[in-house]
């Protein structure tokens, strides 16, 4: 009922602002539009047709523009063809006005002539920092760092803290955590705000700070960054070089996007996707992302239609045996996929270490014999009171708790594996491990059938 009306709600307000950017009302436009919260900004900019936001550029300020920047949520191909609209000085000015990381983040998405020219034209100190940040490889800690950050010596006294953070925090990214450096700008300590507020003023900072920081280095992948910053309940985590100077921090809020967007990719790479689907993504650009997997999962199925054409004489001798074919290739197919969904989760949120890996062997082997039994049993009563074939019930009965067993081993072994290899475990997905277990479930299933055909 609430989650009704605050979209009721919201309804409303893009109906007036629409209406008064027909009406061509300017100061009431301004006045109702930066009053709403910069989510909301910027999802009527997404939203917004390009008359509608050839007009916003006319009515909003560069850094008006730069608040819906940092909080809209679009697809990586979208961004080139934004900025393609904007006028380049207005985007230069934009981009500048923008918190770093945040800037990089979009240029990274553009290509090599439009982000030589936003550089080339906005001022010199934000071009500065902008280069500092993009030469780092993508996905680590330096490519999703911010400069912004304020940072203390640690012979100052908290009086003189006090005023280089009041002085430093319109543009800081964060001033909960205030982090020390020595005089060679070494990270060597942090406060955070609170601990500056209830000390004296004449107070040195090095008698209050806290030495014992914990922090990543600029090469760090971004997924063991949020996984540290999870674990420690941080806001924000410092980045240092090998010299242990303090280079930029890794805010809280960077972090979920990383954890959205790793969460997004493993999700994809589980669906056989090469990359996630949104809505208003047309058929054509959405069957070109899924044809590839589809393809090689139909070659794959092609081992599946040939192996059992190498088992035709038996299927000729007790037809019935077709019957149950879908049975246990289903079973397998699912018992699989349940535990490849156990190792990869497990291996994304850190769970799994080195020492641990065999334990998730042996459990997931055991649970595979416990449901393989339990299964076979029940499918034995099944068939036997279905079809009054007891033998046949059997045969199928171990069929299925042979194909659970070696399916669920299957299904944690072999991301494991891969993520031995340094591949990410995910591309072991969902519609591969089910393909994979159909063809050794039939194997197991109909070469049991052969070796006692002379018995049904």
């Amino acid at each position: 009922m609430i989650e009704e009306k605050v979209m009721n709600e919201k309804e409303i307000n893009d109906e007036l602002l629409l209406g008064l950017l027909e009406s061509g009302d300017l100061e009431s436009f301004r006045e109702e539009f930066l009053a709403q919260h910069p989510y909301d900004q910027a999802t009527f900019y997404a939203k917004a047709e390009q008359e509608i936001r050839h007009q916003l550029y006319q009515y909003l300020s560069p850094k008006e523009m730069a608040d819906i920047f940092e909080a809209i949520e679009l697809d990586d191909d979208e961004y080139e063809d934004l900025f393609k609209e904007i006028n380049v000085h207005y985007a230069a000015d934009l981009l500048s006005a923008m918190y770093t990381d945040d800037a990089v983040d979009i240029l990274n998405k553009l290509n090599k002539d439009q982000v030589a020219a936003y550089l080339t034209i906005m001022d010199k100190e934000s071009a500065r920092q902008i280069k500092d940040l993009l030469h780092y490889e993508e996905y680590t800690a330096g490519s999703i760092m911010t400069t912004e950050f304020v940072s203390i010596p640690e012979n100052s006294t908290v009086r003189s803290a006090m005023n280089i953070l009041r002085n430093a925090a319109p543009n800081a990214e964060t001033i909960y955590y205030v982090f020390v450096v020595d005089e060679d700008k070494r990270l060597s300590g942090i406060v955070t705000l609170r601990d500056l507020i209830i000390s004296d003023e004449d107070t040195l900072i090095r008698s209050i700070m806290n030495d014992r920081v914990v922090s990543v280095s600029v090469g760090e992948d971004q997924e063991e960054v949020a996984r540290m910053i999870k674990d420690y309940d941080f806001l924000a985590m410092p980045v240092i070089d090998f010299q242990n100077h303090l280079l930029g921090i890794i805010t809280v809020d960077d972090i979920i996007d990383v954890l959205d967007e790793e969460a997004s990719d493993d999700y994809s790479k589980l669906a056989a996707v090469s990359d996630m689907d949104t809505f208003d993504r047309g058929p054509f650009t959405a069957a070109k992302k899924r044809l590839p997997w589809l393809i090689l999962l139909t070659f794959l199925g092609m081992l599946t239609a040939n192996l059992m054409g190498m088992f035709e004489a038996t299927l000729d001798k007790v037809a019935l045996l077709a019957v149950f074919i879908p049975l246990i290739a289903g079973m397998a197919g699912n018992s699989g996929t349940q535990a490849l969904a156990v190792a990869v989760r497990g291996i994304a949120t850190g769970d799994i270490e080195e020492e641990s890996k065999m334990k998730l062997l042996f459990r997931e082997a055991g649970t595979g014999l416990i449901t393989g039994v339990v299964c076979g049993l029940v499918v034995v009563g099944l068939v036997y009171f279905w079809k009054g074939e007891l033998l046949i019930g059997a045969l199928v009965g171990t069929a299925v708790m042979s194909s659970i067993f070696v399916a669920t081993l299957a299904g944690s072994f072999i991301p494991l594996l891969i993520h031995r290899l340094n591949i990410d475990p995910a591309v072991a997905s969902g519609p591969f491990i089910t393909t994979l277990n159909d063809i050794i479930s039939i194997l197991i299933y109909l070469g049991l059938a052969t070796t006692f055909l002379n018995q049904l």
